[in-house]
């Protein structure tokens, strides 16, 4: 299982904490210093769609203008800004062979993860 994401960010820390306490193997690919390939956000974009990998709530969207978030319409502009900034990456990313998960919500951890 491969897991993207940042390692200071929080909902990454409470997805790598459950997972830790049930003994769950991972990899972790931290894209803030490894980045993140258009091919893999491409497969992304083709399981969650660019609207749900793109992170609208967090502070890095935020300090973008304005003038720069409206030309954001489609997968293609948002591959590009993505690549760009990898923090605003909805994370963490979950790689499995059961399935790919998108954040952390621990009811759907269990459901693909604890089997």
């Amino acid at each position: 299982m491969d897991i993207y994401g940042i390692k200071n960010c929080n909902t990454v820390k409470k997805a790598l904490d459950w997972l830790d306490e049930r003994n769950i193997q991972y990899t972790f690919h931290d894209f803030k210093k490894e980045g993140v390939t258009e091919s893999k956000l491409r497969e992304w974009e083709n399981v969650f769609g660019w609207e749900r990998l793109l992170n609208k709530r967090g502070t890095t969207w935020r300090k973008v203008s304005p003038e720069i978030q409206k030309t954001i319409v489609d997968a293609s502009s948002a591959r590009k800004l993505l690549m760009e900034n990898t923090s605003m990456i909805k994370r963490p990313v979950v790689e499995s062979s059961g399935g790919m998960l998108l954040g952390f919500d621990e009811d759907e951890y269990a459901a693909l993860l604890s089997k």
